[in-house]
């Protein structure tokens, strides 16, 4: 069949939904179909893989959900769509966080195909863009023939507003990628007791609670190191930078970005992943990854990561913001290497439950009910 995959966000800038189309994409191509990534990049047109269609340039940080989304107003958006759609034609359009504007919704507003849309976000305390918002999106919203959520907590932000039946189907690892025998990145393979974070340092990730907590780890455990790796700026990490050097906490090694390819040897290089997210996680992915290596977790207790992860089973669950409860998890963990093994291995059989394969599966399963519902010919048949 002939898929168009939409997302509203810079593409492929790091971030989950960018992960989860690229992986659909990569899948779903692997299985024979014909499949087009429709999105707002940064990049020249000659640096983007073929099959994908870039629609809007003059990326703008838009704050939302604790983040900020990398999004297009281009006003070019509007006739490329146009185009697109009626060259490609295509069976099914797949719109990732279809509420956001523009491209989403311009999409919506000239589909003549069957709509899928998935929804990726979670807000605690509710989504001011939906709330205001929800009369004039309410039109766009009835054109999608389906409604994905990746968690029950994303199901349960979006059908607060937006109320309707919701397909659960989570996000995916490439679970082969993290198994055993990798080996660790120097100079990380010392068997120093190492703590990672994987993520942006914005505030609702929760790092400024764990460099906290790191303090009191090296009271009880003096050679523990924390590496702290993601696609943050110099900007990002100068306050802590600052913070650590002037409360003398050592052992801290901000790394930056690391490349996905090198990913599973970051993991391999740590004994506990900590995720100490305050909220606005619909779902745990580095955490779904930390477990297919492995390695035992240290997260904090919100809905979107107890929907992968259960307490005392594959890691500890802490309460947001809680320093003190972060580190003596952390430090429980370092002086069991027993636990750490035991709940490493629970870690790796959840994980095999999450795998793109079994993800794209389900998705392709509910793309055909759909075009068999609706009487469609999908373009190969």
């Amino acid at each position: 069949m002939r898929i168009a995959l939409v997302t509203p966000y810079d593409y492929p800038y790091p971030g989950g939904v960018t992960e989860h189309i690229a992986s659909l994409d990569r899948i779903f191509r692997r299985w024979g179909h014909d499949v087009w990534v429709l999105a707002a990049s940064t990049r020249d047109e000659d640096e983007l893989d073929h099959n994908v269609l870039k629609v809007g340039g003059g990326v703008v940080p838009l704050p939302t959900s604790g983040s900020v989304a990398r999004i297009s107003l281009s006003p070019r958006i509007y006739r490329r769509v146009k185009t697109i759609l009626r060259e490609k034609d295509f069976d099914i359009i797949h719109l990732h966080e279809p509420m956001m504007p523009v491209l989403p919704l311009v999409v919506l507003r000239h589909s003549r195909s069957i709509n899928v849309g998935t929804f990726h976000a979670f807000r605690e305390n509710g989504n001011p863009g939906y709330e205001y918002g929800r009369h004039l999106l309410q039109p766009f919203f009835d054109r999608l023939h389906a409604r994905i959520a990746v968690s029950e907590a994303a199901r349960d932000a979006v059908a607060r507003y937006f109320p309707g039946p919701y397909t659960i189907v989570p996000n995916g690892i490439d679970y082969e990628r993290f198994s055993d025998g990798i080996a660790p990145l120097p100079p990380y393979n010392d068997g120093r007791p190492t703590i990672l974070f994987l993520g942006r340092l914005e505030k609702r990730k929760g790092f400024q609670y764990l460099l906290e907590a790191f303090a009191q780890v090296r009271l009880l455990v003096p050679d523990a190191r924390l590496l702290v790796a993601g696609a943050y700026s110099k900007e990002d990490k100068e306050p802590f930078v600052l913070q650590a050097r002037r409360d003398g906490i050592h052992g801290v090694h901000f790394i930056g970005y690391v490349p996905e390819d090198l990913k599973p040897r970051l993991f391999h290089s740590c004994d506990i992943c900590c995720a100490p997210s305050t909220g606005f996680e619909s779902f745990g992915i580095v955490l779904l990854e930390a477990m297919a290596a492995g390695r035992p977790l240290v997260a904090s207790n919100i809905p979107g990561y107890r929907c992968v992860m259960t307490d005392e089973r594959e890691g500890l669950l802490v309460e947001p913001e809680d320093p003190q409860a972060l580190a003596a998890a952390l430090i429980r963990l370092l002086r069991d290497p027993d636990l750490r093994a035991r709940m490493g291995a629970m870690g790796r059989e959840t994980a095999r439950n999450f795998t793109w394969e079994k993800v794209a599966g389900q998705v392709l399963d509910l793309y055909t009910a759909l075009l068999e519902e609706n009487g469609v010919r999908p373009h190969d048949q």
